[in-house]
């Protein structure tokens, strides 16, 4: 069952550095297989992603991408409820990243010197977003990510996404999504990167993926910008007294059932309330479809601290610096100032990191391994890139800056920097 420890002891002190430590070596343990793809598929394009497929997926592919066609026909196939159930949660993602952009303004100012100053913003031109096809389907990460894009107005969407489901299709066509990859795994990552006779590059890669789609992402890098490294799906609940335990354990079974390899945590002040979601975790287990997943995960990555007080309590959160954080207490506002490190936090009793994963609004793709320490929540500003605006409006004011812009410039002994203010100087006296 997980592990319980109490802070103080030794247990609780090695169990929170391992996990502080999480996921280091993963990826290097991959990486080399990953480059072998990565080279294979930039030097013979659609022949090395077909090889890979067929070695990788079991599939036979006689093209990359899907045609527009049959990829609505399938669309079309989807039930009426489910349909209605993915446009809902369109909405309210789209509604939510409509009020981020409008949140993002380009600024113009002139200073006191005469100099203007000022910051514009444009779309990407094409992005590549990936979404999942292993254990279970995404629909819903095809929402959350291509959305963003298409509310920051990316021109070329890109879903990469093997063997897609009508469900995925149905997604696919309501996010806004232009073209659809049907490969996964490192060798989509390099497609998208790359470009191949099917495809053409894209200047970025967002959603989530396995260890070897983390790893590509992590060598592509450079070659086109990412979103994060995403590792396995994280949960920490902090739970004060009134929390329900069996409020708790299904919050931590729900992140527990993605994969064997996800984390699941609770901080609780009390050792009674650890053992009764203990007991819940038990119970919940047995009628849980995908209960020898959630199992795994909870005895191998799982654990249960129980700690003095509430100070330490958003100390220990914060070091933990959790994917999802739940905040399963009766004044949520009263210990957010503690809390330093979360991607998505999930505030008071009925609030269900469920939510969150389908139709809340904010994006569901989040950093992971405690990346929440420098890291953010993908949003429309990670479909955007930013211009500097500089106008000296006249030779007066950058007469007003040569002085010092000379003494730096001759400082760090590049004088041609210096003579590209003299010039201008000289030829307008």
């Amino acid at each position: 069952m997980i592990a319980c420890v109490q802070q103080g002891t030794e247990a609780f002190d090695a169990r929170v550095k391992g996990l502080v430590q999480r996921g280091a070596d993963d990826l290097r343990r991959v990486e080399s297989q990953v480059q072998t793809i990565l080279d294979a598929v930039a030097q013979e394009g659609d022949v090395a992603v077909k090889r890979f497929v067929q070695q990788f997926e079991g599939r036979a592919l006689e093209r990359l991408t899907l045609r527009a066609e049959p990829w609505q026909a399938q669309a079309d196939t989807v039930s009426e409820p489910i349909k209605a159930s993915l446009t809902w949660a369109a909405e309210r993602i789209r509604h939510y990243h409509e009020q981020q952009r409008a949140a993002q303004q380009d600024f113009h100012f002139t200073d006191t010197d005469g100099v203007a100053l000022g910051q514009r913003s444009e779309p990407l031109a094409a992005v590549g977003v990936y979404a999942p096809g292993g254990k279970a389907r995404y629909p819903s990460s095809v929402l959350m990510t291509a959305i963003p894009a298409q509310v920051a107005g990316v021109k070329r969407i890109v879903l990469a996404t093997p063997n897609p489901t009508p469900e995925v299709l149905a997604a696919a066509t309501i996010a806004g999504v232009h073209e659809i990859l049907d490969v996964g795994g490192a060798q989509a990552i390099a497609a998208l990167a790359y470009g191949t006779q099917s495809i053409a590059p894209v200047d970025k890669i967002v959603g989530p993926g396995n260890l070897y789609v983390a790893a590509a992402k992590r060598l592509v890098f450079g070659r086109v910008d990412i979103d994060s490294i995403a590792g396995p799906s994280e949960i920490l609940v902090v739970a004060d007294d009134g929390a329900n335990p069996e409020v708790i354990a299904a919050d931590l079974l729900a992140q527990a059932e993605h994969d064997e390899a996800a984390y699941a945590w609770l901080i609780t002040l009390s050792h009674a309330q650890a053992k009764a979601v203990m007991q819940a975790l038990e119970a919940q287990l047995a009628s849980l479809p995908r209960a020898s997943i959630a199992r795994a995960s909870i005895e191998n990555h799982g654990a249960i601290f129980v700690v003095e007080d509430r100070q330490y309590a958003c100390q220990l959160s914060t070091q933990l610096a959790p994917e999802h954080l739940s905040l399963a207490v009766a004044d949520p506002e009263h210990w957010m100032p503690a809390i330093r490190s979360a991607g998505a936090i999930f505030m008071g009793y009925h609030t269900p990191e469920t939510a969150g994963d389908y139709a809340a609004g904010p994006s569901h793709v989040l950093p992971t391994g405690g990346a929440t320490r420098f890291a953010s929540p993908l949003g429309v500003q990670d479909f955007v890139r930013r211009s500097s605006l500089i106008n000296y409006s006249s030779v007066d004011a950058l007469r007003r800056h040569q002085t010092h812009l000379d003494a730096l410039a001759t400082l760090e002994g590049l004088d041609a920097h210096a003579r590209a203010v003299r010039v201008r100087i000289k030829d307008n006296p």
